[in-house]
């Protein structure tokens, strides 16, 4: 089966000529040789690199440079600011680049508009749509915006990172981690919405293999289909939680997906949405 993880990161240790803006969840470093590593110890094929915003705003040079040193193993995908009048043709030279699958916009981010008809947000969903890029939105809090914005903008693709829900960055699990989920569900009935079933080992009260979270996550499968949900560590922001191993083999290791769900689940369904596939795979 081939394995993709939907949403990792790579970072370098904070220097003077890459200076992080602020701090992510994780080690001093973790570079794309340590992302590579920690993948083949475990079997995962590829994963979408997504330069993480906490530390590079809106500079995804380190991606791009971790691609050209490890070809095949990484999609690429960015932040974008959808206050940036020239989103739109950010977004097209993003295109061009070797490697690029899509975009991403940190939609519950203070200062970004709450309202579905700001003309920013729609420009950079219009732009990705052009350009076939899914956009990637981090819309923990904004969920019902988030369907607005899919709404209006019916051709591109919209991913909801994270399953849309609050993940934590350290013990212990909210204690009710999945209050939202009605609201993501409400999601399903927009046909261009896709979700990433990220991060989700986080919000387990239960240790590995974390089986209090087959019953919700049920309910998203049930709601979207297989073909809509794509599996991913969001590693490594989840690392004071569990370790890469373990976010990966509990979607392995579950009788709660059969042969066909896992996958869709861990690879076939990002493979059709993202129009990308590990460059050694079959």
């Amino acid at each position: 089966m081939l394995t993709i993880d939907v949403q990792v990161h790579a970072y370098e240790r904070n220097h003077p000529d890459r200076p992080w803006a602020a701090v992510l969840q994780g080690p001093p470093e973790v570079t794309g040789d340590d992302m590579v590593a920690a993948m083949d110890a475990v079997g995962v094929d590829g994963a979408l690199l997504v330069s993480p915003f906490s530390m590079y705003r809106y500079d995804a040079s380190y991606a791009i440079e971790v691609h050209a040193a490890h070809p095949g193993r990484f999609g690429l995908i960015k932040p974008v600011d959808p206050a940036d009048p020239g989103v739109a043709d950010a977004i097209a030279e993003w295109a061009s680049i070797d490697g690029t699958v899509g975009v991403r916009i940190m939609l519950n981010r203070d200062g970004v508009s709450t309202d579905a008809a700001d003309p920013g947000l729609n420009r950079v969903l219009a732009a990705a749509g052009q350009h076939f890029l899914p956009v990637n939105l981090m819309c923990t809090g904004r969920l019902a915006q988030a369907g607005l914005l899919a709404a209006r903008n019916p051709d591109t693709m919209v991913v909801i990172d994270h399953l849309g829900l609050q993940q934590p960055f350290e013990p212990p699990a909210p204690a009710e981690p999945f209050v939202d989920l009605p609201k993501l569900l409400a999601l399903a009935a927009h046909d261009n919405i896709v979700v990433k079933i990220s991060g989700a080992c986080t919000l387990s009260h239960q240790p590995f293999p974390y089986n209090d979270l087959w019953d919700p996550l049920a309910r998203v499968f049930d709601a979207f289909g297989f073909d809509r949900c794509m599996w991913g560590t969001d590693w490594t922001r989840a690392v004071a939680l569990l370790t890469y191993a373990q976010g990966v083999e509990a979607f392995r290791v579950t009788d709660r997906l059969s042969d066909s769900d896992r996958t869709a689940l861990m690879g076939a369904t990002l493979r059709r949405v993202y129009k990308w596939s590990p460059s050694n795979a079959a």
